[in-house]
Protein backbone atom coordinates (compact mmCIF):
# COMPACT_ATOMS: atom_id res chain seq x y z
CA UNK A 1 0.00 0.00 0.00
CA UNK A 2 1.79 3.83 -0.74
CA UNK A 3 2.02 6.04 1.46
CA UNK A 4 -0.55 8.58 -0.38
CA UNK A 5 -3.39 5.93 0.23
CA UNK A 6 -5.90 7.95 2.98
CA UNK A 7 -7.17 5.91 5.98
CA UNK A 8 -10.38 6.25 4.40
CA UNK A 9 -9.34 4.83 0.75
CA UNK A 10 -8.29 1.87 3.15
CA UNK A 11 -11.39 1.46 4.86
CA UNK A 12 -13.35 1.88 2.08
CA UNK A 13 -11.91 -0.28 -0.39
CA UNK A 14 -13.01 -3.60 0.35
CA UNK A 15 -16.05 -3.07 1.33
CA UNK A 16 -18.72 -0.45 0.15
CA UNK A 17 -20.30 1.06 3.00
CA UNK A 18 -24.02 2.62 3.50
CA UNK A 19 -25.50 5.24 1.21
CA UNK A 20 -27.19 7.61 3.35
CA UNK A 21 -26.36 6.49 6.70
CA UNK A 22 -24.83 8.34 9.34
CA UNK A 23 -21.56 7.03 11.27
CA UNK A 24 -23.82 7.15 15.08
CA UNK A 25 -20.85 4.97 17.26
CA UNK A 26 -17.27 3.47 16.95
CA UNK A 27 -16.35 0.91 19.77
CA UNK A 28 -13.57 -2.00 19.91
CA UNK A 29 -14.78 -4.28 22.21
CA UNK A 30 -12.45 -5.53 25.20
CA UNK A 31 -12.18 -9.12 26.76
CA UNK A 32 -15.18 -8.68 29.48
CA UNK A 33 -16.95 -8.29 26.23
CA UNK A 34 -16.25 -11.85 25.16
CA UNK A 35 -17.01 -15.58 25.38
CA UNK A 36 -14.25 -18.55 26.58
CA UNK A 37 -13.93 -18.41 22.62
CA UNK A 38 -12.80 -15.07 22.07
CA UNK A 39 -15.99 -14.33 20.64
CA UNK A 40 -17.66 -10.98 21.66
CA UNK A 41 -21.25 -11.73 23.07
CA UNK A 42 -24.04 -11.35 20.67
CA UNK A 43 -26.07 -9.13 23.70
CA UNK A 44 -23.40 -7.05 23.98
CA UNK A 45 -23.87 -6.12 20.42
CA UNK A 46 -27.24 -5.76 20.31
CA UNK A 47 -26.66 -3.22 23.54
CA UNK A 48 -24.01 -0.98 21.14
CA UNK A 49 -26.44 -1.16 17.82
CA UNK A 50 -29.39 0.35 20.42
CA UNK A 51 -27.06 3.00 21.13
CA UNK A 52 -26.18 3.93 18.07
CA UNK A 53 -29.87 3.87 16.55
CA UNK A 54 -31.29 6.04 19.23
CA UNK A 55 -28.64 8.90 18.00
CA UNK A 56 -31.09 10.30 15.48
CA UNK A 57 -34.26 9.29 16.74
CA UNK A 58 -33.48 11.26 19.65
CA UNK A 59 -32.90 14.24 17.55
CA UNK A 60 -35.48 13.93 15.62
CA UNK A 61 -37.93 13.59 18.82
CA UNK A 62 -36.01 16.31 20.51
CA UNK A 63 -36.13 14.51 23.69
CA UNK A 64 -36.68 11.18 25.20
CA UNK A 65 -37.47 8.02 23.54
CA UNK A 66 -37.50 4.67 24.46
CA UNK A 67 -36.54 1.66 22.22
CA UNK A 68 -39.91 -0.39 20.90
CA UNK A 69 -39.52 -3.28 18.92
CA UNK A 70 -36.34 -5.04 17.70
CA UNK A 71 -37.79 -5.62 13.98
CA UNK A 72 -34.96 -7.24 12.67
CA UNK A 73 -31.42 -8.36 14.39
CA UNK A 74 -29.38 -10.38 11.97
CA UNK A 75 -25.65 -11.84 13.23
CA UNK A 76 -23.81 -12.01 9.82
CA UNK A 77 -20.38 -12.71 11.35
CA UNK A 78 -18.63 -13.27 14.80
CA UNK A 79 -17.22 -10.26 16.01
CA UNK A 80 -13.46 -10.40 17.78
CA UNK A 81 -11.22 -8.84 20.96
CA UNK A 82 -10.04 -6.00 18.82
CA UNK A 83 -12.33 -5.34 15.85
CA UNK A 84 -13.02 -1.82 15.69
CA UNK A 85 -16.89 -1.63 15.20
CA UNK A 86 -18.55 1.44 13.04
CA UNK A 87 -22.07 1.37 13.64
CA UNK A 88 -23.96 3.34 10.80
CA UNK A 89 -27.70 4.66 11.13
CA UNK A 90 -30.17 5.91 8.83
CA UNK A 91 -33.91 6.98 9.54
CA UNK A 92 -36.19 4.22 7.73
CA UNK A 93 -39.79 6.21 9.13
CA UNK A 94 -40.72 8.68 10.83
CA UNK A 95 -44.48 8.20 12.29
CA UNK A 96 -46.55 10.37 14.55
CA UNK A 97 -44.95 9.48 17.54
CA UNK A 98 -41.96 6.58 16.79
CA UNK A 99 -39.01 6.72 14.36
CA UNK A 100 -37.60 3.20 12.85
CA UNK A 101 -34.01 3.09 12.20
CA UNK A 102 -32.03 0.82 10.22
CA UNK A 103 -28.12 0.26 11.59
CA UNK A 104 -25.24 -1.49 10.23
CA UNK A 105 -22.35 -2.63 12.07
CA UNK A 106 -19.01 -2.64 9.83
CA UNK A 107 -15.36 -4.34 11.50
CA UNK A 108 -12.10 -2.89 10.75
CA UNK A 109 -10.28 -6.18 11.62
CA UNK A 110 -6.40 -7.29 10.68
CA UNK A 111 -4.46 -3.74 10.86
CA UNK A 112 -1.26 -4.84 9.33
CA UNK A 113 -3.61 -5.95 5.91
CA UNK A 114 -7.24 -4.54 6.55
CA UNK A 115 -10.54 -5.82 6.06
CA UNK A 116 -13.73 -4.12 6.92
CA UNK A 117 -16.61 -6.56 7.17
CA UNK A 118 -19.97 -6.54 7.74
CA UNK A 119 -21.12 -8.06 10.81
CA UNK A 120 -24.08 -6.39 11.78
CA UNK A 121 -27.63 -5.44 11.41
CA UNK A 122 -31.11 -4.30 12.49
CA UNK A 123 -34.10 -2.42 12.51
CA UNK A 124 -35.42 -1.17 15.22
CA UNK A 125 -38.37 1.03 16.59
CA UNK A 126 -38.47 4.01 19.34
CA UNK A 127 -41.13 5.77 20.80
CA UNK A 128 -40.76 9.71 21.65
CA UNK A 129 -42.16 9.36 25.51
CA UNK A 130 -42.74 12.71 27.68
CA UNK A 131 -42.17 13.26 31.74
CA UNK A 132 -44.37 10.30 32.56
CA UNK A 133 -43.10 7.84 30.59
CA UNK A 134 -45.86 8.19 27.56
CA UNK A 135 -46.01 8.03 23.73
CA UNK A 136 -46.04 11.95 22.52
CA UNK A 137 -46.07 13.43 19.39
CA UNK A 138 -42.80 13.87 17.40
CA UNK A 139 -42.08 17.64 16.89
CA UNK A 140 -42.77 18.71 13.33
CA UNK A 141 -39.82 20.73 12.30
Amino acid sequence: MSSSTSPTQRLTAPTSLPDGSELALRVMPMPADANANGDIFGGWIMAQVDIAGAVLPARIAKGRIATVAVNQFVFKQPVSIGDLLSFYARVVRIGNTSVTVHVEVYAERNPANLQVVKVTDANITYVAIDHDGQPRQIPKE
